[in-house]
């Protein structure tokens, strides 16, 4: 039986939410403390959550909320040189839903709200002390907070990661950086499709948004390293100026980028991918979401995984007597799997922003890795039909796996 009662989660984005919220359901009294000073609804651009991501949230009853600010896609193709080729999917599977981050951060902010987690800001962790009773988290302003476990969702920059192992990795940098628009552009583009255009000089993709207007982002090739921080103090002028002359010779790419105004585009910074982390716990600390693992965006799997993630972290707290034989079933049940999506998304990376030889060779044999290397069942099947089964018993899925 548990013997965990409290949880302290330490950030409030996309995986601490949930994680209080399971952890609730659970029979785990958990509170969220965020660094900002108010919910943080208003960084990043737009995302896209994968069936078994929407199949984690429906464990906690956040999917249909989800949904409801969601815009399905159910098709996807290729654009390179002029030429368009679908992409294969898994036709028994659900559509994507691609979310505003913002939007979605409010949602399962309001769900866990609803639900009963409490939230509080201001609160940027600093410090830690275990005891065997438990663990105290020391913040900036001083005050305190004392539970039996602490769940570290604090992004890709996590302090809680630095706490747990001083020697820890950080993110690595792909050499790009991530912008997003929602503009009005009169171009062809067919409802509930996304299209990945590799342009010219460098990546991109659209879709049509619910509304009429044209939702794209751009994979910029950058060799400086910017946070979001640091990418937002250059004007949006400046930005894109950068994108029409990178993007300017590509259809629509070039039409998108002129189209885009200041006002309309989205800063989102450097794009990262977590290399492995050696520790993801440490007596009664544990890390989920981005903190542990953030593949790259290409993978299209980072909000999924750290949603799984913290649903099963809360499985493992309310079916195995301590902390740490909890964290080391939960790590059990889900490295294999995020390294793996990881890799993918590695590979992808390398052809984002491909050489005059590898493009005309990625040209020619686009058409037909899309109907031979690119199997979706292969691919996209371990990942996309990958459910929870909340009310089996860890133990004994873990000890079976």
């Amino acid at each position: 039986m548990s013997t965990t009662r409290t949880a302290l989660v330490i950030g409030g984005g996309i995986a601490g939410p949930v994680a209080a919220t399971a952890l609730l359901k659970a029979g785990i009294d958990a509170r969220v403390y965020e660094a900002y000073p108010s919910p943080s609804d208003g960084i990043g651009s737009g995302l896209a959550l994968a069936p078994n991501g929407l199949a984690a949230l429906d464990v906690i009853d956040a999917g249909d909320p989800v949904r409801a600010i969601a815009l399905p896609v159910s098709r996807m193709r290729l654009s390179m040189n002029g030429k368009m080729l679908p992409v294969p999917g898994l036709s028994d599977m659900p559509p994507l839903q691609v979310v505003d981050r913002g939007e979605l951060h409010r949602a399962l902010h309001d769900h866990a709200i609803d639900a009963g987690v409490a939230f509080e800001y201001g609160k940027r962790l600093v410090d830690v002390e275990e005891g065997e009773a438990g663990v105290t988290a020391r913040f900036a302003d001083g005050s305190t907070a004392t539970a039996d476990v602490l769940i570290g969702a604090d992004g890709i920059r996590s302090t809680v990661r630095g706490l747990i192992d001083p020697a820890a990795k950080g993110p690595d940098y792909t050499g790009m950086l991530g912008f997003g628009a929602l503009t009005e552009c009169d171009i062809d583009v067919e409802p509930d499709t996304m299209t990945f255009a590799f342009g010219k000089r460098a990546y991109y993709l659209y879709w049509r948004h619910d509304d009429g207007r044209i939702a794209w982002g751009v994979n910029l090739p950058h060799k400086q390293y910017l946070s979001l921080t640091q990418a937002r103090a250059i004007p949006a002028e400046n930005w894109l100026r950068i994108i029409r002359e990178t993007y300017g010779d590509d259809t629509p790419g070039g039409e998108l980028a002129r189209r885009t105004t200041a006002e309309q585009l989205e800063t989102v910074g450097a794009l990262h991918i977590m290399p492995p982390v050696r520790h993801w716990y440490r007596g009664r600390m544990v890390l989920v979401g981005d903190s542990v693992h953030a593949p790259s965006n290409s993978s299209g799997q980072g909000a999924s995984l750290a949603v799984e993630s913290a649903v099963q972290v809360a499985r493992c707290l309310r079916d195995l007597p301590d902390p740490a034989g909890a964290f080391a079933a939960y790590e059990g049940l889900r490295r294999e799997r995020v390294e793996g999506v990881a890799k993918r998304a590695a590979r992808i990376n390398h052809s984002k922003t491909p050489g005059p030889v590898t493009r005309a060779m990625m040209t020619l044999l686009m058409p037909l890795m899309t109907k031979t290397v690119m199997n979706p069942e292969k691919t996209l099947g371990p990942e996309q039909r990958y459910r929870i089964d909340w009310d089996a018993p860890v133990q004994q899925e873990f000890v079976s796996a």
